[in-house]
């Protein structure tokens, strides 16, 4: 028999700028997307941890990220 003893899943999440809105708009929606992700994180209760935030020339935004997969336990993942 087998068991998860430690799970975590790495992420490179790229938040994009709407083509069909103007510019500015584009940039204030993918800033109020990555907040509400991380919101989300925050309120789901799952363990994470953002290795880098980056924000890109045209605006959008690319975060590289650590995070607990499905219920299982994260060992030494997130140190």
């Amino acid at each position: 028999m087998k068991r998860i003893q430690a799970a975590c899943i790495c992420q490179t999440l790229h938040f994009m700028l709407k083509e069909d809105i103007p510019h500015e708009e584009a940039v204030a929606l993918v800033g109020h997307e990555v907040t509400r992700y991380k919101e989300s994180l925050n309120r789901n209760r799952v363990k994470h941890r953002i290795l880098e935030e980056t924000v890109q020339q045209d605006g959008s935004v690319v975060i590289k990220i650590i995070k607990q997969y499905n219920q299982s336990p994260v060992g030494d993942y997130l140190n």
